[in-house]
């Protein structure tokens, strides 16, 4: 297999502060990894970094067979799907659902005067049913629920057949029912052969979905451990990660963690 992301001895420095501290990682074009840390670790600048849309202070980042620094990054851009709540900010909320996935295939929010053909908008439909989010079509962006904007985010990342698949917390501000259908979703994906490399930001293991392979945990900006899932998701890992004592547990092929209670006994 070849690596669609690899970095290596990467630091970035924002100021006297230190987001990433040098992180090595290698993402196989078969895995899906989750990449977990409390607020502060550096998960979102860590996939700025995968994203080109960020250079490292100091490091080597190959990104897809080219190194960044020495590619065009608006080439690069459009072979990596990207979801993240800032983007999300920029889409015109009077934008139809399907100019909002259409319009990826230019790397552009909000149709212009840009020209598609049938073929562009019928793979923009197969997409939104794809992500369950086919009866949407002809909606605004701006009336969508927040669930319903997840899925179509995901879809429009879909539309350029991506190499890698960058999910910067695509479950946060969702209710329990919108986080199990995200989930649901993100799990069919991950376990179809020809979806790309997905890497899933998450503060929670419980939005790790089922058919991901690998995890990462990050605390301070340094990885504390990075590899096969059921190598690196154990309680002390965690609870070092977090910093505190956690109970961690897997049933039906999902994860769940909680603080750890010790129970004092009376003499």
């Amino acid at each position: 297999m070849d690596a669609v992301l690899e970095l290596v001895d990467v630091t970035v420095r924002r100021g006297q502060a230190t987001l990433l501290d040098g992180v090595d990682w290698t993402v196989e074009e078969d895995e899906r990894w989750v990449v977990l840390g409390p607020n502060g670790a550096g998960k979102t600048t860590l996939l700025q970094v995968a994203s080109a849309q960020i250079h490292p202070t100091s490091g080597v980042v190959g990104i897809l067979g080219e190194v960044l620094g020495t590619v065009d990054v608006f080439e690069l851009r459009p072979r990596i799907g990207l979801t993240s709540a800032a983007l999300a900010e920029r889409i015109p909320r009077g934008e139809l659902v399907r100019d909002v996935v259409v319009s990826a295939s230019y790397s552009v929010l909000g149709r212009w005067r840009e020209h598609y053909d049938e073929l562009d908008h019928e793979r923009a439909r197969e997409l939104l049913v794809e992500v369950g989010a086919g009866h949407l079509l002809d909606r605004t962006f701006g009336t969508l629920s927040e669930g319903e904007r997840k899925r179509v985010q995901i879809a429009r990342a879909l539309m350029t057949d991506p190499e890698l698949l960058l999910l910067d917390e695509p479950a946060a501000g969702l209710d329990l029912g919108g986080r199990e259908d995200l989930v649901s979703t993100l799990s069919v994906l991950a376990m179809d052969e020809l979806s790309p490399a997905t890497v899933l930001v998450s503060h929670h293991v419980e939005e790790i979905p089922p058919g991901f392979t690998h995890a990462m945990l990050l605390r301070q900006g340094k990885v504390v451990a990075a590899g096969p899932l059921e190598e690196v998701m154990t309680e002390d890992i965690l609870s070092m990660t977090f910093g505190m004592p956690l109970h961690l547990t897997h049933e039906d092929d999902r994860w769940a963690a909680r603080r750890r209670v010790s129970h004092r006994t009376s003499d």
